[in-house]
């Protein structure tokens, strides 16, 4: 689960980023480092915002893994030409 869907969670839910993190029993810095994209989202902490803000740990590593992957794409400068078979 990327930044941008965490804060969305906290501001429908009217809660912060401090109580969030008591809530689920990680330092904030763990959640601020999470919303501001300077670290992805486990497996664990998937399961533990998932539980918190009732969505599944799935929807929280598909998020992550899109940002992953989008990230990626921008850094990369070519990509290999597909495999074609010879002969």
């Amino acid at each position: 689960m990327t930044g941008i869907f965490i804060d969305k969670f906290l501001l429908e839910l009217g809660i912060s980023q401090k109580q969030l993190a008591g809530h689920i029993g990680c330092d904030i810095k763990v959640i601020t480092r999470i919303l501001n994209n300077r670290t992805s989202v486990t497996a664990e902490m998937a399961v533990k915002l998932a539980s918190a803000l009732n969505t599944s740990a799935q929807f929280c590593l598909n998020a992550q893994q899109a940002v992953d992957i989008c990230n990626v794409i921008k850094k990369i400068k070519s990509l290999p030409r597909p495999i074609t078979k010879t002969g």
